[in-house]
C-alpha cells in the first residue's frame, strides 16, 4: 500500500485499488486533454462486495475535482424487467433540466424517437421499432455528450441493467471512436444469461481496459483491521479476520463494525467469536438482526425492498400500512443498524429519501420476504402507482409478482401496460406482461386475443414464438372475423420471416378455402400468390396461370384488387412477359400515379413485401425513375416514421437496387453498404441480408472491384445454401459471375447452370433480372461455341419476347462477344443504339467501349469512357482509357 492509501473503514473499498484508479485518473486526463479524441470504456468485473461502487464514487469525485460532468446510474435486481430503467436514470435529470424546446433542439430528429423511451414525451400510437429507438438513444447521448463535455458516464451494477439499456450501452459502446467521452461500468461477473449476457460481452470487448477486481491480501486485511481498531490488534487476530471474510472487502468493514460495536478485543483469544459476529451480517443471519429491531421495522425494511428506487418515507409507509411517526422510527432504527442510509447529497441523487447501504442487503431483505406477503405487498404497490396515475407500465413490474387470481382487472392493466412498452420500442416487456396476464388467465372470450396481442408482440424479436402464439389463438375461440384473417396473416407472415415459406403458403391457403368467393378470400389469395411469388425454387406455371385468370378480373378498385395486379405485373416480370403488359398491370394498381390509401410503406395491412414487388417490376422494365421515387420514399417514410430495422435496411437495398441499374454506381454502393450495416443488427441468412450483400457484391463487380467484391462475399456468407425466398438481383447469377471474375470458371459456370434449371422449373425468365444465359455463353466460347451460339440466342428471343431497351441491348452484346470481325461490329453497334435509348448507363458505357474496340472507333471509346466515369465504373474506364493509349483508332 502507498502512503496515500485510505485511512479509514469507509474507503476500505478502495485498499490495494492503487492501478485501478490510476487506470480512472489517466482515463479521465487523456478525456480532458483533447475535445476531439476518441472516447474510451473501462469495466470494473468483480463478485459482490469487492468495491465495484466504492471505485465509481471514487472515480466521481476525481472526475468532478478535474471539472467533468458526470452522469450516474444503477441496475436494481428487482427492477430488471422496467425497460429503460437505467438509462432513464442516465440521462433524465440533464434532459429535465432543459426546457421541452431546449431539448428538443438538442436531440433534433431524434426527440420523438427516444423522447418516449426516455420519458420526457408521450409515444406514438403505433408500435416503435427497437432498433430505431436504440439508435435514437445512442444518437441522444452522442449529442449531449458533445454539449457537456468533458463527460464521464458511470453504470454500477450492469448485470442487473434491463435489457434495452443494456441494447444500447452495447450499441452506444462501438460508436465511441470519434465521440470524446469516458463511459465506466461496474459488473458481477456470471449473474446473467441469454441477450444480457451477450450484450455485456460486447461492451467488454469494446472496452479499453476491463480489470478483475481481487479480495483483499491478508496484509491489506491486517492494515484495515488496524486502521478501524487501533494498532493493537494482534496478529491472529487480523489473519482471522481476513480468514472470515475471505477478503471481501464489504464483508471486512461490515465485520469490523459488528467488532466496534459489540466492544469485541481484537485479540487471539477472542478471534473464534468473529464467525458468529460474521454470519449475522449476511444472508440468514442479517435477516435474524432486522427482525431483532422488531415487526415494525422488519416490514418497513420488506417495502423498502419491494419498491427498490426511489424510496420515501411517504411510499414505505403507504405500503406497510404504519403511520408517518412510526414509518420514520423504523427508518432510524435501520439507518443506524447499516440496513438503510440517508443518500449522500453530493451524489446522485434517484428520487428517494432512503437507500440500502449496500445491494447485498436489498437482495437478502428481498428474498426474506415469505412469498404471500411478497406477492400481496407487489399488488399493493401496483394500486399505489396506479393511484398516483403514473401509468400501467410502470405498475406492471409490481402486477408481473402478483399471485394469478382470475383477475380481470389485471388482465387489463397488463395488456395495457404491453401496449405502452410496445409504443416506446420494448417488445421484450410486452411480451412478460402478455405472457404474466395468460397465466391469469383471461376470460375465455378475450383469451385468443391475449395471444395474438403476444404474438404480434414478438414478431419482430421471436418469429418462432410468436408462431406458438398465433397457432394457439387460431385454435381457440374468441378471434372471428377480420381479426381472424388478420391473425392469421400475421402467422403467415411470421412463418416467412422464420424461413418457412412453404408453410405460410399452406397456412393462407387453408384459410382462404373457409370462406366463400369474395373479398376476405381474394384478400388470402392475394397473400398466398404473394408468398409464391417470393419463393425462390419451385413456383410453378400453373401458379402463374391461376394468378394472371384471377388479376384478369381486377379492375384496381380496391386495395386487394390492386394488390393482385402488382402480383400479377411481378410474376409476369420474373418469367419475362411483355414489359408493357407488366408496365400497364402495374400502373393500373396506383392511384394517379401514387400508393392508394391503405397501401402506404408503413401500412400494416399488406407489409412491405408487395411494394417491393411492385418497385422491383419497375426496375426490370426500364422504369427506373418510377422505382427510385418509390424506394426513395420508403427510406423517407421509415426513416420518419422511426423503422430503423429491417424495414430501412430493405428500402436502403431496393433503393440501392434502383441505382445499380440506372448506372448510379456510387450511390448504389453508398446505400447497399447502409443495408448491410442495418441487415446485420437483425441477423445473417435472411433473405434481407441476402439482398444487401448480393447487391453490393453486384454492384463492386460492375465497378471493377472484383477483390473487394470477393472479399464482402467471404465476409458476409455469400455462398450456398441460399435462401428459399427470391433475391435481387439474382443471387445465382451474381455469384457465378463473381466466380468467373476470380478465376474459378468451373465452379462458376456450374452456378450458372444452376440457375438455368430453376428458370426452366419456373417456365422462363427475365434475362435483364437472372442473366444467366448471357453470362453462361461468354463462358462457354471457348470450350463449347456451339452451346454457347445457342444460350446467346434463347437470350435474345427472350429479350424480344420482354421487349425492353436494355434487355434487347444487352442480348446484342452478348452475341456480338461470340462474333469476330464485321460481324461483330454490326452487333456491338445494335446494342448501342438500344442501350443509348435505355435508362442503363453502366450498360451503356460497356456496351460504347466494346464497339469502340471492334470498330477501333476513338469517339465511341472516348464517350465510352466520359459515361463509365460519370457512372463510377472505374473497371470500364479503366479498359477504355487503354484502348484509347494503344492508339491505331479512327
Amino acid at each position: 500500500m502507498t502512503e496515500g492509501r485510505p485511512s479509514a473503514a469507509a474507503a476500505a473499498s478502495l485498499w490495494e485499488r492503487e492501478a485501478e484508479l490510476a487506470t480512472v485518473a489517466r482515463a479521465i486526463d487523456e478525456l480532458r486533454a483533447d475535445r476531439e479524441s476518441a472516447g474510451s470504456l473501462l469495466v470494473f468485473r468483480g463478485e459482490a462486495g469487492l468495491g465495484k461502487t466504492a471505485l465509481l464514487a471514487e472515480t466521481r469525485r476525481i472526475a468532478e475535482s478535474r471539472n467533468c460532468t458526470v452522469w450516474y446510474a444503477r441496475g436494481a435486481e428487482t427492477l430488471r424487467s422496467v425497460p429503460f430503467n437505467v438509462v432513464r436514470q442516465l440521462l433524465q435529470p440533464a434532459l429535465l433540466s432543459l426546457l421541452p424546446e431546449e431539448a428538443r433542439e438538442y436531440l433534433g430528429d431524434w426527440y420523438d424517437i427516444a423522447g418516449p423511451a426516455l420519458g420526457i414525451t408521450e409515444p406514438q400510437e403505433e408500435s416503435a421499432d427497437p432498433q430505431y429507438v436504440c439508435d435514437g438513444l445512442v444518437a441522444a447521448v452522442r449529442r449531449l455528450a458533445r454539449r457537456e463535455y468533458p463527460l464521464v458516464l458511470l453504470i454500477d451494477d450492469a448485470h442487473w441493467a434491463d435489457q434495452e439499456t443494456l441494447r444500447w450501452l452495447a450499441a452506444f459502446a462501438q460508436r465511441l471512436d470519434d465521440l470524446s467521452v469516458l463511459v465506466v461500468v461496474a459488473r458481477r461477473p456470471g449473474e446473467v444469461g441469454g441477450d444480457s449476457a451477450r450484450h455485456l460481452d460486447t461492451v467488454a470487448a469494446a472496452g479499453r481496459s476491463v480489470n478483475n477486481l481481487r479480495a483483499l491480501t491478508p496484509d491489506a486485511a491486517a492494515g484495515l483491521t488496524r486502521a478501524t481498531l487501533g494498532r493493537h490488534a494482534d496478529d491472529a487476530f487480523c489473519r482471522e479476520v481476513w480468514a472470515v471474510t475471505a477478503g471481501n472487502p464489504y464483508d471486512t468493514v461490515e465485520l469490523l463494525a459488528k467488532v466496534q460495536d459489540s466492544e469485541l478485543p481484537p485479540v487471539e483469544a477472542r478471534a473464534a467469536e468473529l464467525r458468529a459476529l460474521n454470519r449475522a451480517g449476511r444472508g440468514g443471519g442479517l435477516v435474524d438482526r432486522i427482525k431483532e429491531l422488531g415487526l415494525e421495522a422488519t416490514q418497513f425494511a420488506w417495502a423498502a425492498a419491494i419498491l427498490g428506487t426511489g424510496i420515501t418515507l411517504e411510499s414505505v409507509a403507504r405500503l406497510a400500512t404504519m403511520g408517518e411517526d412510526t414509518a420514520r422510527h423504523c427508518a432510524e432504527l435501520l439507518c443506524a443498524a447499516r440496513i438503510l442510509a440517508v443518500p449522500d447529497p453530493t451524489g446522485e441523487h434517484r428520487g428517494g429519501d432512503l437507500e440500502f447501504v449496500h445491494p447485498l442487503i436489498a437482495s437478502a431483505v428481498y428474498d426474506s420476504i415469505p412469498p404471500a406477503v411478497c406477492t400481496a405487498m407487489h399488488g399493493v404497490a401496483a394500486d399505489i402507482v396506479t393511484e398516483m396515475g403514473r401509468g400501467a407500465a410502470e405498475a406492471a413490474r409490481h402486477l408481473l409478482e402478483v399471485h394469478p387470481d382470475d383477475d380481470e382487472e389485471l388482465v387489463e392493466q397488463l395488456r395495457e401496460a404491453a401496449r405502452e412498452h410496445l409504443a416506446v420500442g420494448a417488445p421484450d416487456a410486452a411480451r412478460r406482461c402478455l405472457e404474466r396476464a395468460l397465466r391469469e388467465p383471461p376470460r375465455p372470450e378475450i383469451h385468443a386475443h391475449v395471444l395474438y396481442e403476444l404474438g404480434c408482440a414478438t414478431l419482430l424479436t421471436a418469429p418462432a414464438v410468436t408462431i406458438g402464439h398465433l397457432r394457439s389463438a387460431l385454435g381457440m375461440r374468441g378471434l372471428d372475423g377480420r381479426d381472424r384473417v388478420d391473425a392469421v396473416v400475421r402467422l403467415s407472415q411470421a412463418l416467412l420471416h422464420n424461413d418457412q415459406l412453404e408453410e405460410a403458403v399452406r397456412t393462407i391457403e387453408a384459410e382462404a378455402a373457409r370462406h366463400e368467393a369474395g373479398p376476405v378470400r381474394m384478400r388470402l389469395q392475394a397473400f398466398q400468390y404473394m408468398w409464391e411469388g417470393i419463393h425462390g425454387e419451385t413456383v410453378a406455371p400453373a401458379r402463374s396461370r391461376s394468378l394472371a385468370e384471377l388479376a384478369g378480373t381486377c379492375t384496381g378498385r380496391d386495395n386487394t384488387e390492386r394488390a393482385l395486379l402488382i402480383l400479377r405485373g411481378f410474376d409476369a416480370m420474373t418469367h419475362g412477359e411483355s414489359a408493357a403488359e407488366i408496365l400497364e398491370l402495374c400502373d393500373r394498381a396506383l392511384v394517379n400515379g401514387r400508393l392508394a390509401p391503405g397501401l402506404g410503406w408503413t401500412d400494416r395491412e399488406w407489409g412491405i413485401e408487395l411494394l417491393m414487388m411492385l418497385g422491383s417490376a419497375y426496375v426490370y422494365t426500364d422504369r427506373l425513375d418510377r422505382a427510385e421515387s418509390l424506394f426513395a420514399e420508403a427510406l423517407r417514410v421509415y426513416t420518419g416514421a422511426g423503422w430503423h430495422g429491417g424495414h430501412l435496411s430493405l428500402a436502403n437495398a431496393y433503393l440501392g437496387l434502383a441505382y445499380r441499374r440506372q448506372g448510379r454506381l456510387k450511390d448504389a454502393e453508398e446505400h447497399l453498404r447502409e443495408a448491410l450495416v442495418l441487415a446485420e443488427r437483425v441477423g445473417r441468412r435472411l433473405p434481407l441480408h441476402w439482398s444487401a450483400t448480393c447487391g453490393l457484391v453486384d454492384t463492386l463487380l460492375a465497378r471493377g472491384r472484383v477483390t473487394e467484391a470477393w472479399s464482402v462475399a467471404e465476409q458476409y456468407g455469400f455462398a450456398p445454401p441460399y435462401p428459399s425466398t427470391i433475391v435481387l438481383p439474382d443471387v445465382r447469377c451474381v455469384r457465378g459471375r463473381l466466380l468467373l471474375a476470380v478465376g474459378r470458371t468451373e465452379e462458376g459456370i456450374n452456378e450458372l447452370e444452376a440457375a438455368e434449371k430453376t428458370a426452366v422449373s419456373r417456365g422462363g425468365h427475365n434475362p435483364v433480372l437472372a442473366p444467366w444465359s448471357i453470362d453462361l455463353a461468354k463462358a462457354l466460347a471457348g470450350q463449347d461455341p456451339a452451346r454457347a451460339a445457342r444460350l446467346a440466342a434463347d437470350a435474345r428471343r427472350q429479350a424480344e419476347r420482354f421487349g425492353t431497351d436494355t434487355a434487347i441491348g444487352e442480348a446484342l452484346r452478348c452475341a456480338a462477344a461470340l462474333e469476330s470481325g464485321c460481324r461483330a461490329a454490326q452487333l456491338a453497334a445494335r446494342a448501342v443504339t438500344y442501350l443509348e435509348a435505355s435508362p442503363s448507363q453502366y450498360e451503356h458505357a460497356a456496351a460504347r467501349i466494346e464497339h469502340g474496340i471492334l470498330a477501333r472507333s476513338a469517339a465511341d471509346l472516348r464517350r465510352g469512357l466520359d459515361l463509365a466515369r460519370s457512372c463510377g465504373a472505374d473497371g470500364l474506364a479503366a479498359q477504355a482509357s487503354e484502348a484509347l493509349a494503344a492508339g491505331g483508332l479512327r
